[in-house]
């Protein structure tokens, strides 16, 4: 939402602790905000000479709110002069994947955004889902078959694990 606030300044912290791991994971972080560029280098200079953390990802300067406003960042009723906290996951085709909003008294939780990377380079690699509380490592759930042919298949597989024809879970 802003510069120099204290719940972004916490947010901007712990993603730049978290760029080097998405780094690995083939990702890249970009910010933006309604702030100046002006300001956004004073604020990664306090972060960096006050609080010790190195930013390491760019901050786009959207002053006229002209990209916030194509992403759906201004809901009204929240702020006339900040976005709400938003990540969207933008795949390598240029797809948005996923988009998380925040009001702007929650931090974001950046294990979460990370998380969530991780299901979808897991999903588009193996044709899954993952299910509620997944973590990498944790069993995935196979999509719904297709077929009645397939529901039976799949109930009798020796390496998969089947409440019922529709829910079945194994490892990757």
């Amino acid at each position: 939402p802003a510069d120099f606030t204290p719940v972004c300044t916490t947010e901007f912290i712990a993603f730049a602790k978290a760029h080097p791991r998405l780094r690995e994971m083939g990702c890249e972080l970009l910010g933006l905000s309604v702030d100046s560029v002006y300001s956004h280098i004073a604020w990664v200079r306090n972060v960096e000479e006050k609080l010790k953390v190195k930013i390491t990802f760019p901050v786009i300067a959207d002053l006229n709110k002209e990209v916030a406003s194509l992403y759906g960042m201004v809901m009204p009723g929240e702020s006339r002069t900040e976005t709400t906290r938003c990540v969207f996951i933008i795949d390598p085709k240029q797809n948005v994947r996923a988009m998380i909003y925040y009001p702007l008294t929650t931090g974001r939780n950046v294990d979460e955004i990370v998380r969530a990377v991780q299901a979808l380079q897991l999903s588009d690699a193996k044709g899954v889902a993952t299910p509620a509380n997944w973590k990498p490592g944790e069993k995935v759930i196979l999509p719904p078959p297709q077929t009645q042919d397939a529901a039976e298949q799949r109930i009798h597989a020796n390496d998969v694990e089947c409440t019922d024809w529709y829910l079945c879970r194994k490892a990757v």
